[in-house]
């Protein structure tokens, strides 16, 4: 989570290298998507119960506090939305402030999330960008990107095929575990999300990594399931960019994956990944979900 750019604690967009700011450009990138990392959601259920989150994350950089974001997730029994903000802090504010709001929201269908928009805005002292998605079965229907990427003959074409089967980075980041044990199990790091934010096309790969225990300051303390990610560039992206390359051959970036109250589906709680200058920490601070009534199924139980 952190300055511009929605999405989890991943490579987003990073251009250039990786500078102190662009370091914190990351940051806060993960914070507008709650960090870190999009998850897709290949569920087996069909019937959703009813819970909200509301989370507060702090951002990192080698220890030194460098931004803040806060997150709200709504999840019914047939659709979703999910808000997202972030703001650089301290220092980093004199050196380049930076805010910025996601936003997504869709239906919950057949057992699957389908995001039927995407919205965010990114502003710094130089620029703003937005992006504006609409979605229908996973497909990008419409896209709207103020000011418009620049031509560069190096850069890999985001072609139809690769806005098909996609995931926007926020609804991504909502993980249903299927089945009716543990949601906390290994089984929620065994995905790959195809995730498309308007301009870049990228896949994570979550392998299981460890089992975990959280303490928020606020709200939610008890186990979370640990995913490695790793970072596969598609499109949109150019290939000789340094920042690239390096996330791409990084193996120690995390995402902590913690429970939403009534409902089988995990969110991140803390994402993690180095950069040259230290590492990049995104966690919660406030972690407050409470569940809602679960919807009775077809025999007459009740279902999360």
């Amino acid at each position: 989570m952190t300055v511009v750019r929605p999405r989890a604690f991943a490579p987003c967009r990073c251009a250039g290298g990786w500078s102190f700011v662009l370091a914190l450009r990351q940051a806060l990138r993960c914070m507008l998507a709650a960090g870190a990392l999009a998850f897709p959601l290949i569920l087996t259920a069909p019937v959703w119960a009813q819970g909200k989150l509301e989370a507060h994350y702090s951002v990192t950089l080698a220890g030194i506090p460098i931004g803040k974001g806060s997150w709200v997730i709504d999840i019914a029994d047939t659709h979703f939305t999910a808000e997202g903000s972030g703001t650089t802090t301290g220092l980093m504010r004199a050196f380049t402030g930076g805010q910025g709001t996601a936003a997504a929201r869709g239906a919950l269908q057949a057992g699957r999330v389908m995001s039927s928009s995407y919205a965010a805005t990114i502003s710094t002292s130089k620029k703003t960008d937005e992006i504006r998605l609409t979605i229908n079965s996973g497909n990008v229907k419409d896209s709207k990107i103020d000011p418009p990427r620049e031509n560069d003959s190096e850069r890999v074409p985001v072609t139809e095929a690769h806005q098909r089967g996609i995931l926007d980075p926020m609804a991504a980041s909502l993980l249903r575990v299927s089945g009716s044990g543990a949601p906390l199990s290994a089984e929620a790091c065994q995905h790959t999300l195809a995730i498309f934010d308007g301009r870049l096309r990228y896949d994570l790969q979550l392998v299981f990594k460890r089992m975990d225990k959280v303490k928020a300051d606020k709200g939610y303390a008890g186990p979370v399931v640990v995913c490695a990610v790793y970072f596969a560039p598609i499109a949109g992206y150019i290939p000789s960019r340094a920042a690239i390359k390096y996330i791409a051959k990084l193996r120690d970036m995390e995402v902590w994956l913690a429970p939403i109250a009534g409902t089988r589906v995990l969110v991140p709680f803390r994402a993690q990944g180095p950069s040259p200058v230290g590492n990049v920490v995104m966690e919660a601070t406030q972690f407050v979900s409470v569940a809602g009534p679960a919807r009775a199924s077809a025999n007459g139980t009740k279902t999360q």
